[in-house]
């Protein structure tokens, strides 16, 4: 009798396994390796709030906190041009509650700053490719440039007299003009800046000659005739600016700068927990909300597996070390 009851609690119990996984699949729950916890998962910016990243990260987190039954936290660990967000991430235990909110700096630091203490890329696990972002090349009316073959033909007549904004030394904007110089075999001097907003204040003002820019940062500008568009430096056009051509269009070199933006965990961060969250955030990326509060940022989502994505990280760092190389340029 005894043996009976034992057998009938066990069938009892594993009706009641099979009744609630049931549920969970049809409810759509995420996976448990996920949500054993009510421990609060850090989302870590290592750039200031209104960032492109920040915009990521503010977006994401809310749907994922959903997702799971769990606080979402983002936190902006700002300095270093990422570096010291992303040591954070690095050092931090690799238990699913820390993961980073980042972008292509990441791969450029790995070469600018060869006396790290860990290594960007080698000591972070991707998880996802969240999107892309593009950089349009643009000039202050005064400059009378109309094209980007109208730069280049001026640059190679005047040698440095054309000079160009950054936000500073190492960030997206500089070395994706490093690139445009490289590609396009001219020289422009260099005017590196504490940001972006003291960068763009003058290049308003017509104290600096081009740049590179964000489309979202740059579209409202254009629209307003305070700067002209030159090229996107892409393998194709935008929609929110369809007449403006890309760099190789404008016969000014084949240049794509694009940016990726994508989510680490630390590097020895179990599989299991990567594969969850890289299908919690698929979902969160692939729906309508999302893809237009990135759109209006001149955003465009995207996704990927976490094998693929780190073929793209390696990809990019060993093509922007190469550059870096051949420019000789060096952290400040």
């Amino acid at each position: 009798m005894k043996r009976r009851n034992f057998t009938h609690q066990i069938t009892l119990a594993l009706f009641a396994g099979v009744l609630a996984a049931a549920n969970a699949l049809a409810q759509g729950t995420p996976p448990s390796v996920l949500t054993g916890t009510q421990a609060p998962i850090k989302l870590i910016v290592p750039f200031t709030p209104g960032t492109g990243i920040d915009l990521i990260a503010r977006t994401v987190g809310p749907k994922l906190s959903q997702r799971l039954g769990r606080p979402v936290v983002v936190e902006n660990r700002v300095g270093a041009s990422g570096n010291i967000g992303t040591e954070a991430v690095v050092r931090a235990a690799a238990d699913g509650q820390t993961l980073l909110v980042s972008v292509n700096t990441l791969v450029m630091n790995r070469s600018l700053y060869t006396g790290l203490s860990f290594d960007p890329v080698k000591d972070l696990a991707p998880v996802i490719l969240t999107s892309w972002g593009q950089l349009l090349l643009v000039t202050h009316p005064k400059s009378n440039f109309k094209t980007a073959a109208e730069l280049v033909a001026t640059a190679k007549a005047s040698p440095g007299r054309i000079n160009y904004a950054s936000p500073g030394v190492g960030t997206p904007h500089h070395l994706s003009m490093e690139l445009f110089k490289s590609t396009a075999q001219v020289f422009l001097t260099h005017i590196p800046y504490r940001g972006t907003a003291p960068a763009v204040s003058d290049l308003l003002g017509g104290q600096v000659d081009a740049m590179f820019l964000p489309i979202h940062v740059a579209l409202p500008q254009i629209k307003a005739g305070k700067l002209v568009a030159l090229g996107i430096g892409s393998d194709q056009r935008h929609p929110l600016l369809p007449n403006v051509p890309t760099l190789t269009e404008a016969k000014a070199g084949k240049v794509n700068v694009d940016m990726w933006y994508g989510i680490f965990a630390p590097k020895n961060t179990p599989n299991e927990i990567v594969q969850a969250f890289n299908k919690e955030l698929k979902t969160i990326l692939g729906s309508d909300e999302i893809q237009k509060a990135f759109q209006a940022q001149g955003m465009d989502t995207a996704n990927s597996t976490p094998e693929e994505f780190a073929k793209l990280v390696e990809r990019d760092a060993n093509r922007w070390a190469e550059l870096i190389k051949v420019q000789s340029i060096k952290a400040e």
